[in-house]
């Protein structure tokens, strides 16, 4: 298959997208907003066809998944960024010098975005939106796991399009062959940023193999550390949230740290647990206290290789520490740099905590679960960037900028 006309449909395309009024730009977003729902039949019978390929005890199976409620999400998620203000053309910097040159530092797109993605027929229309919102171009390549949703999602996307008489390269959805694949690493010249998101392994792939630049959507290794101050209400609800709320996404709770002065405290902070199906993997003191009250067939004695698991499942270690010093340093071991928390009451101990730990995002009494575009106020999100180049953290309209440099004279030459 000759992919190297989609790339070079793909940059052709990023050239015209600044003749798009925000007018367009906007009413587009609005009429995909409407239609993804109009056509919600059709995608949920396209997203079975994936389903019945999928193990439902497999973890990407909830990621996969679609119903008319989550369509709704991501329609709503659409209408979000037509509400949001672009940030193409921004002035951020504006000055004259003595020579007379005005010299500007506006907000540009990146240009042609490329996403590999797992299960996530979200990001489909995620990214698109955020793309076009932008002014950039998306070449996506999702995985065959999601392929017939992938597919129905883009079909109502390059409708729109269509109506709108936009040119429909400004969404490429490349075939789910690995060799798509491979041809999007190897894109250099036509795709100006390459953006990772799925598991550590697909991350890691797309790493050590792109010739184009890289934004990692790291994988979520999750802490949460109640702290010998916690409030034991509010521990028992963040911990309970972050772990069940979804357990198949990057922010979901892997481990909990447990103060060792806290420990009367241990089985009914836990406990919830239990009617959530959680099974734990308890180090030794841990474990000695939970197996009088937490289910037998629900709780194991942890080994080395439970701390620094992204479960994404509803599994989650749990251990034993010294004090907040010994938290950090266990955090500081095994965190993939995504979302940690604490849970305290000490100011002093909390703000020890969001200073030194090197997270993309980092709570104080609060689930980890609200590390989402959305939720940040962003509209929807392109990925968590666990990374310190360019983007950290949920990437929403802002991430997906570059600037460059405006010089306006009237005939100055360099001396």
């Amino acid at each position: 298959m000759n992919y190297k006309q989609y790339f070079e449909n793909a940059k052709q395309a990023s050239r015209t997208m600044t003749s798009i009024s925000k007018e367009t730009t906007n009413a587009v977003l609005a009429d995909l907003a409407e239609t993804l729902v109009l056509h919600s039949e059709e995608i949920l019978s396209e997203n079975a066809k994936d389903l019945a390929k999928m193990p439902i005890e497999d973890p990407k199976y909830d990621r996969l998944k679609l119903t008319k409620e989550r369509i709704n999400d991501i329609a709503n998620d659409v209408k979000n960024v037509v509400s949001l203000v672009s940030p193409l053309g921004e002035i951020l910097s504006d000055k004259v010098l003595e020579n007379k040159l005005q010299i500007q530092k506006i907000k540009v797109p990146l240009g042609v975005v490329g996403v590999i993605y797992e299960a996530r027929p979200n990001v489909t229309a995620d990214v698109f939106s955020l793309c076009f919102k932008t002014g950039n171009i998306a070449v996506l390549k999702g995985g065959s796991d999601a392929e017939f949703s992938n597919l129905a999602i883009a079909k109502v996307i390059h409708e729109v399009l269509e109506k709108h008489e936009v040119n429909l390269d400004v969404l490429t959805l490349l075939p789910a062959e690995r060799t798509a694949t491979e041809a999007l690493l190897n894109a250099r010249g036509f795709v100006d940023v390459l953006i990772p998101r799925g598991s550590q392994s697909l991350i890691n792939y797309v790493r050590e193999n792109s010739k184009i630049p890289v934004i990692e959507t790291g994988a979520g290794i999750v802490h949460t550390y109640f702290d010998e101050s916690g409030d034991l209400e509010k521990g028992k609800a963040i911990i309970f949230n972050a772990k069940t709320r979804r357990v198949s996404v990057c922010n979901s709770l892997d481990c909990v740290l447990i103060n060792q002065n806290r420990l009367e405290d241990l089985v009914e902070l836990l406990l919830p647990l239990a009617e959530g199906d959680v099974e734990l993997f308890a180090d030794e003191k841990s474990y000695n206290l939970l197996k009088a009250s937490y289910p037998a067939e629900l709780l194991n004695p942890a080994t080395p290789e439970h701390f620094g698991t992204e479960f994404l499942s509803l599994k989650l270690a749990v251990k034993v520490v010294d004090d907040l010093e010994d938290a950090l340093n266990h955090i500081a071991n095994y965190s993939s740099k995504h979302s940690e928390a604490i849970i305290s009451e000490d100011a002093e101990n909390i703000a020890k905590f969001l200073n030194q730990v090197d997270a993309a995002a980092v709570y104080a009494n609060a689930s980890t679960g609200f590390t989402d575009g959305a939720q940040f106020g962003l509209g929807a999100e392109i990925g968590i960037s666990t990374q310190k180049l360019h983007a950290r953290g949920p990437m929403g309209l802002e991430e997906l900028t570059s600037y460059k440099w405006v010089v306006r004279g009237d005939g100055q030459v360099r001396k």
